[in-house]
């Protein structure tokens, strides 16, 4: 298997072409390095040409993104892609020594698992054991899995994907941002992928004070539905999903109590009983596609 593998890189950035380079100038100066790297582009008009000329500057193949949030942008970049495996990558990481080599001996190890890498801040002291990418929990947070070697985890920018992957399975684009990442983890394990993580090698992730997408309610809503799926649909368990829906109807009957006495300033999520009933209608909406089997509909 070994002699047929092409990693491609599926690369997504929006409106920082400087975090871009610092990235692609780390892929660049590995021994063996993937055979195709695809940058796929969401920025602003004002910030497209210098990102194009970065990824070019490095032999990149550039393609404008679709500009409707990072998840949408993450799938659209992994259609791009020719090779047998999609490694996804953020544009604010950079790559220890020897990475992409450790990235293809696991691939060869196990050609049809999705590996998952764990990452290290870039304030961060690196130190044994690498870290292990966590599962969702009911209440919408994460933690590291029970089992790394057959989870629901998934590294957003830092996983490799067999192509088939995305032939058969999209993330969410309902939403720009947030935990959805976490629910394709689940969806992927409840059909059947394995996913495992990856301990030899990470990543080094330089996230700062200039995101790409700051939505507190959406970080809110997507940790929310992908516990609800997660727990309700993909693997049933009576205790997970009451502890998930109850925390979450508390935390909006809560919040609307606060937008309601003191206004949107007072409540920064601002999760209240509307946006909880809109993103119950989106779980009622996925599990009636999921018990029907109806994949390609899953966007």
């Amino acid at each position: 298997m070994a002699s047929e593998m092409i990693l491609s890189v599926a690369l997504v950035t929006r409106n920082r072409p400087e975090q871009l380079e610092r990235c692609l100038r780390s892929l660049s100066a590995a021994a063996e390095p993937p055979e195709e790297v695809v940058v796929s582009d969401d920025s602003d008009e004002a910030f497209a040409p210098s990102t194009r000329e970065v990824a070019e500057t490095f032999g990149c193949r550039y393609v404008r993104g679709p500009r409707r949030g990072l998840y949408a942008n993450r799938n659209h970049a992994a259609s791009q892609c020719r090779g047998t495996h999609v490694r996804t990558v953020d544009d604010d990481h950079e790559f220890p020594t020897g990475h992409w080599r450790r990235v293809r001996d696991a691939i060869a190890a196990d050609p049809e698992a999705v590996w998952v890498i764990g990452e290290y801040y870039g304030w961060a002291q690196v130190k044994e054991p690498v870290p292990v990418a966590p599962e969702v929990q009911p209440r919408g947070f994460s933690l590291p899995p029970r089992n790394p070697d057959a989870s629901m985890a998934i590294s957003d920018g830092a996983t490799v994907y067999p192509r088939r992957v995305f032939a058969e399975n999209r993330m969410l684009e309902r939403f720009v941002f947030g935990s959805v990442y976490l629910e394709f983890g689940a969806r992927l394990k409840a059909r059947g992928y394995r996913i495992r993580h990856l301990p030899t090698t990470y990543i080094i992730h330089h996230s700062g004070p200039v995101r790409s997408y700051d939505l507190p309610l959406v970080q809110v809503q997507t940790a929310f539905l992908a516990a609800a799926l997660t727990y309700g649909v993909y693997f049933p368990s009576w205790r997970a999903i009451l502890e998930c829906w109850g925390y979450f109807t508390l935390r909006a009957l809560a919040n609307q109590v606060h937008l309601l006495l003191k206004g949107t300033e007072a409540c920064k999520d601002r999760f209240g009983m509307v946006a909880w009933w809109k993103t119950a209608q989106l779980y009622l909406h996925y599990r009636a596609l999921f018990l029907s089997g109806a994949w390609a509909r899953f966007t």
